[in-house]
């Protein structure tokens, strides 16, 4: 999640002074700011991959809660590139966080007491791993940061198998988490918790059995300290945060008087739910809106089958009515009505929800996130990658919906534009970016626009159907949405919309 900072230091030269503890008191009274002593604050987070998301979300928790809890100031650590450190460290780990809405809000974002990059400053990163102030090790790191294959430790990853043969000297985040714990077993000390913040299935169970496997391998009784004594909470993030630009960094800089070189922004909305397994103390995050939970895998279903579900119905469906932007699409009657009946009537009944989990009060939340008009969420973006989105985020529900005796024939409608949005790309010649490429754009090309032809030709991608293409209910709902979309035109899509609609309840 991490990026080298583009045009640093760009405010500073056309004449505006740098972001620091200095500037804090000559802010514009409508910027919001720590409202703590940092001075007064002391490290209990250690956090691995300080990218925007980390610092627009997770920070701004911490944030709020310093000013409850002194104790849980953060230590960012990047794994390779300086570029965060070197931006925020003149700035006193101070940076811009700007909240888009209709009226942008910005805010300053304190919680960052120390950044470290650990190729270069590998004592000051043991030094703090070691601390026995810090009892919380937070991780935001992309799915290929944890160096796994499969559910488990990919011990042939170059980064493991070189943090194998020299384990004092890590390179990976695995490597520089069980350092720190030997260390800290070597000294007698409560081991820290170690708390995924990444969009990644069971996170914490995945993390816990990659961090065992690699122990194991250098020390089996470190291992079974590990398996006993440390614990891995799972974990549900959301928060749509774009990426920075040069726009950002001179809006700032108009609106704060001062140079930021690496402010962050996101949406309003912020989710943030965690398994309540903490050993040796944990925050007091619920405080300040995170929500403890034991039912993880319900919360993370909601989102994906919720929020990510209706996004890929709105990136495929969008894109062949010839829309560029989420927010564009809601603003087409028939398509957001799909969409919000989608939810409401096909999505919800299949799911099985956390306790006091208000599923209709979520809809109107999300149906609110795709409206934002601050956001420029590219459709083109979201439609990427659809051969490993569709069978989680559309295909579970249909599978859940027939085994129910539901019907599927709305839920098929994305599955269908999808299908049409690859025919059309392949046709065209257009890239498709996307694993199973090759065989997408090969079946994309045999399509004629017989909807029987077509359907069969694309379920033979078994990676992405699975058992569903041999249910006879489905394949007759897919063919049967497909030939709706028929030729995938936009005039053909409005109308398949509007005859989905149906009678309103």
């Amino acid at each position: 999640m991490s990026q080298a900072p583009q045009a640093q230091g760009r405010g500073a030269e056309a004449g505006h002074p740098r972001l620091g503890e200095a500037a804090l008191a000559g802010l514009p009274a409508q910027v919001g700011r720590p409202v703590y002593v940092r001075a007064a604050t002391r490290i209990g987070v250690v956090h691995f991959g300080p990218g925007a998301f980390h610092r627009a979300h997770q920070a701004a928790y911490f944030d709020d809660l310093l000013a409850i809890d002194p104790d849980w100031a953060i230590c960012a650590v990047s794994l390779h590139n300086p570029g965060v450190r070197d931006a925020l460290q003149p700035q006193d780990g101070l940076y811009t966080l700007a909240l888009l809405e209709e009226t942008v809000r910005l805010r300053v974002v304190g919680a960052i007491r120390e950044v470290l990059c650990a190729p270069q400053q590998r004592k000051a990163v043991m030094a703090r791993l070691v601390d026995p102030q810090v009892r919380l090790v937070t991780l935001t790191i992309t799915e290929k940061g944890y160096c796994l294959s499969g559910d488990g430790l990919d011990a042939a990853h170059p980064d493991i198998a070189r943090d194998l043969v020299s384990p004092e000297q890590p390179i990976s985040a695995i490597g520089w988490l069980v350092a720190g714990l030997r260390e800290r077993r070597a000294r007698r000390l409560s081991p820290y918790t170690v708390l995924s913040c990444d969009n990644l299935a069971d996170n914490g169970g995945r993390l816990r059995r990659a961090v065992l496997d690699y122990a194991r391998r250098i020390d089996r009784g470190l291992a079974a300290w590990i398996e006993s004594e440390v614990s891995f909470p799972r974990s549900m993030v959301d928060s749509i945060t774009p990426a920075t630009d040069d726009a950002l960094r001179t809006r700032v800089a108009s609106a704060l008087g001062v140079a930021d070189a690496w402010p962050v922004q996101r949406e309003p909305y912020s989710q943030w739910v965690v398994e309540d397994d903490f050993r040796h103390g944990r925050p007091p995050l619920e405080r300040v809106g995170v929500v403890f939970s034991g039912e993880i895998a319900g919360y993370d279903r909601a989102k994906l089958r919720l929020l990510n579900g209706p996004h890929s119905a709105l990136a495929y469906l969008g894109s062949l009515l010839g829309l560029d932007t989420v927010a564009r699409a809601m603003r087409d009657p028939a398509l957001a009505g799909f969409v919000e009946r989608l939810m409401r009537e096909d999505i919800v009944p299949t799911l099985a929800l956390p306790a006091g989990f208000d599923a209709q009060a979520y809809v109107d939340a999300i149906l609110s996130r795709f409206r934002n008009p601050a956001i420029r969420h590219l459709l083109s973006q979201i439609a990427w990658d659809g051969s490993q989105k569709i069978p989680v985020r559309l295909l579970g529900t249909i599978a859940d919906a027939l085994a129910a005796g539901h019907d599927i024939d709305r839920l098929c409608l994305p599955v269908a534009g999808w299908l049409h949005f690859v025919a059309r790309q392949a046709r065209s010649g257009e890239a498709l970016v996307d694993p199973l490429q090759a065989p997408l754009l090969e079946a994309g090309r045999r399509a004629t626009g017989d909807a029987a032809h077509d359907v069969e030709t694309f379920l033979r991608l078994q990676p992405v159907f699975g058992a569903l293409a041999g249910d006879a209910r489905f394949v007759e709902a897919l063919r049967g949405a497909y030939a709706t979309l028929a030729p995938g035109d936009a005039a053909a899509v409005a109308l398949a919309l509007a005859a989905a609609q149906g009678p309103q309840p």
